[in-house]
């Protein structure tokens, strides 16, 4: 008990770091609820970090050998999985959280697919290509969230309207980071799109319509979960929509700034999402 104590303050300590936006979301959890979604939390920022030589989603490094990395955390997930100590409190708490949901291995290595696409300098020819992406990157987190709240393995129906969850929150990261991930030597859009000749204006237009389809399918699937865990995600929902929606609404200068989510809005989503998930109880 004394070692998931030091664990989850660990990762409690990670999210505050890693993202305003989930430690909201996650304080409308059950303490159990909330406790695991730390600690699922902290290996997935701990996986981002190595995998971009970066420190709670910082800059991007280009520095050390990308493939070494990846092994890294291979080797490390793998050994929290088998239930080894790693002597690294974020890979330590995605074995606990895996232990105690029973989040099967191959969504883990799903996740660390993502990575590897990058450290390939992989970029999507197709929509299609995008969306196999963002499920890797994203989806499958959703999945894994979803055991965490409490949905049975074999509820296809409610993973697979988590994933999509997972899916609209990547896609209005992708819409919302087209300069800075330019910067760093990236590119997510498809290149269809940009054979196509479509303007900057078009192609946020496009992101924000792929990420509201896949945020309303969520919104279906959050019926399904408990009543704290549905005002979660509908809360974050809502955040990260609003992201999707102000870059579609600035078309050309969606870039010339990033979109930020002010503190108050946040509140407001979280408010407007209590009695949403009231009414869709």
């Amino acid at each position: 008990m004394q070692v998931r104590a030091v664990l989850v303050d660990a990762a409690r300590i990670s999210i505050e770091k890693g993202s305003k936006s989930f430690t909201l979301a996650s304080k409308l959890f059950d303490h159990q609820t909330r406790e695991r979604a730390w600690l699922l939390y902290a290996w997935c920022r701990k996986c981002d970090d190595i995998a971009d030589g970066q420190e709670h989603g910082g800059a991007l490094s280009n520095e050390g050998d990308p493939g070494a990395r990846l092994a890294t955390i291979r080797t490390l997930t793998r050994q929290a999985y088998d239930e080894l100590p790693t002597g690294d409190p974020a890979f330590d708490a995605f074995g606990l959280v895996a232990r105690e949901c029973k989040i099967p291995f191959h969504y883990a290595a799903d996740l660390i697919e993502g990575f590897a696409l990058d450290a390939e300098g992989w970029r999507p020819q197709t929509q299609d290509d995008l969306l196999r992406y963002c499920y890797h990157v994203a989806g499958v987190v959703g999945k894994m969230m979803a055991l965490v709240m409490g949905v049975a393995p074999d509820d296809a129906a409610t993973l697979g309207h988590a994933n999509d969850l997972g899916l609209a929150f990547q896609l209005a990261n992708i819409a919302r980071d087209v300069r800075e991930d330019a910067e760093a030597g990236r590119c997510y859009l498809p290149q269809e799109w940009l054979d196509a000749g479509q303007s900057n204006a078009a192609i946020a237009q496009r992101l924000a319509a792929l990420a509201a389809r896949y945020e309303a399918s969520a919104r279906i699937g959050a019926r399904a979960l408990p009543f704290r865990s549905r005002w979660a995600v509908l809360a974050a929902a809502g955040i990260y929509a609003g992201i999707a929606r102000e870059v579609a609404r600035r078309g050309a200068h969606a870039w010339d700034t990033r979109v930020v989510t002010s503190k108050s809005a946040k509140l407001g989503w979280v408010v407007r999402a209590f009695g949403q998930a009231v009414v869709s109880r």
